[in-house]
């Protein structure tokens, strides 16, 4: 008897152990599954590791709808210019009738023509070469005193490298995102240009320094922007770790790249109390940071949502989040249709109630459940009710926080062939130019222009043209 019982309880501890182990390799095997549709992972993560993010049609589709442009669809083609900006005009007339074959002559001029002609256009480039200016500085002896001076370079000239091409050496880093040796082999290659890449670095210093003043013009706007959008990542600079932040506002787009990611960053940025809507994901650092109204982002909450739904296997789980997400996608069929125009501000709020209360009741059944990613989920549900649905009341919020991450993106694409920065003026040229860069692009303007304008009015020691749109 007593040998049985030990038996027993020899069994029941080997059963406890691979009882851990299995649930260790769970949790393992549920960790190598996660892509980018059930976590906060980028799609170019989404490896062989773990199964590949569906995209397009989902499979037993009965759309068979062929590749390309489908029957009835109206086509898109170039659009030509004004007659204004036409380089060159080369007149093409028929030399013979395309019905009988009768010879028009050599003779046939335009003026015999019926009718406009058809216009096409071929866009083409010049020959690319450098425009070197050669300032010649001569020097005249004084008939008083006969003293000879030597003129001196003007303060535009100072620098061996013009405006313009310091201006495309940071566009293509900035904005195209190429390496400085791609940059240093295409002027050479395309253009006949031969810079090292020590003069690379030398046009972005002086572009950093050009765009100081309007830089310094939106960080101070910050703190008095109604709704900002707030997302940061992982840097680098000479190998240690860095943030590089990114602020969203309604006209310009603002990077700063920081020793940490804890609040002091927004403080010093914001203030100690921001008076606007802050948007972001739900780090404990901007709910620790912002007391005033807020929204938190609705793809980081799905992404969660499916998460358990791909790997819990106990009903609980399953019945949790398929719940969420009807719930999920009813309130975003309705944002769409508020956005179309199809409903206004008014009709989308008093829509969403019964969605607003399906979510409420929700995290009241399961924030007791016992699996602990249920229950935390519910619980944040319920923690950041009011958090989750301020785009519906309130003007100028989004539902999610995509503006910040696509923002970050274009750091993140950089930070791939650059590797971060190697110091801290490399670092500040980097947050300057990509502030610069997206501000146009948020402005609709001309990123090329404004850093040549720039560079040319700083050298001059003029004021450089704000970046606050007007």
């Amino acid at each position: 008897m007593e040998r049985l019982e030990r038996d027993l309880e020899q069994a029941r501890e080997q059963i406890s152990e691979q009882q851990e182990q299995i649930t260790q390799l769970e949790k393992e095997l549920s960790e190598a599954r996660r892509n980018s549709t059930n976590s906060s992972k980028p799609p170019s993560s989404d490896g062989l590791a773990g199964p590949q993010r569906v995209r397009g049609r989902k499979p037993g589709s009965k759309c068979k709808r062929r590749a390309g442009g489908q029957i009835g669809h109206a086509g898109h083609c170039r659009k030509p210019v004004e007659a204004a900006k036409v380089s060159q005009t080369v007149e093409v007339l028929p030399t013979q009738c395309s019905r009988c074959g009768h010879g028009f002559g050599a003779g046939t001029t335009s003026a015999q023509a019926i009718g406009e002609p058809h216009r096409h256009q071929v866009v083409d480039l010049p020959p690319i070469e450098a425009w070197i200016t050669e300032y010649q500085c001569f020097k005249i002896e004084c008939p008083s005193c006969g003293q000879a001076t030597r003129a001196a370079l003007p303060e535009e000239a100072r620098d061996q490298m013009g405006p313009r091409l310091t201006a495309l050496v940071a566009y293509l880093t900035v904005v195209c995102r190429m390496p400085r040796r791609v940059v240093q082999r295409l002027l050479d290659q395309a253009m006949g240009i031969s810079i090292s890449l020590g003069s690379t670095q030398k046009c972005w210093e002086q572009m950093s320094a050009a765009v100081e003043v309007p830089c310094g013009e939106l960080e101070r706007k910050l703190a008095s922007e109604p709704v900002l959008n707030v997302d940061e990542t992982g840097w680098r600079q000479s190998g240690e770790k860095r943030w590089i932040w990114a602020l969203v506002a309604n006209s310009f787009t603002y990077y700063v790249v920081a020793a940490g990611r804890g609040a002091e960053v927004l403080v010093c940025l914001l203030g100690a109390v921001f008076s606007g809507i802050l948007c972001s994901d739900r780090l404990p650092v901007y709910l620790s940071y912002h007391h005033g109204k807020s929204q938190l982002c609705w793809a980081h909450l799905k992404r969660n949502l499916q998460a358990i739904l791909d790997q819990g296997k106990h009903w609980q789980q399953q019945r949790f989040a398929r719940d969420a997400l009807a719930l999920y996608a009813r309130l975003f069929r309705l944002w769409r249709k508020f956005q179309e125009g199809k409903i206004d501000r008014s009709q989308l709020i008093e829509r969403s109630k019964r969605i607003r209360s399906g979510f409420r009741g929700l995290a009241e059944r399961w924030w007791d459940c016992e699996h602990r990613e249920v229950a935390n989920l519910a619980n944040a549900i319920g923690q950041h009710f009011d958090r989750l649905f301020c785009f519906l009341d309130e003007q100028g919020v989004e539902p999610t926080n995509n503006s910040a991450e696509r923002a970050l993106r274009t750091a993140v694409q950089w930070r791939k062939t650059s590797f971060g920065n190697r110091s801290a003026p490399g670092a500040l040229a980097t947050a300057r130019l990509l502030t610069v860069s997206q501000t146009c692009a948020r402005q609709n303007r001309d990123p090329l222009n404004y850093l040549t304008e720039a560079l040319q009015l700083h050298r001059r020691r003029l004021p450089v043209p704000s970046l606050c749109s007007k």
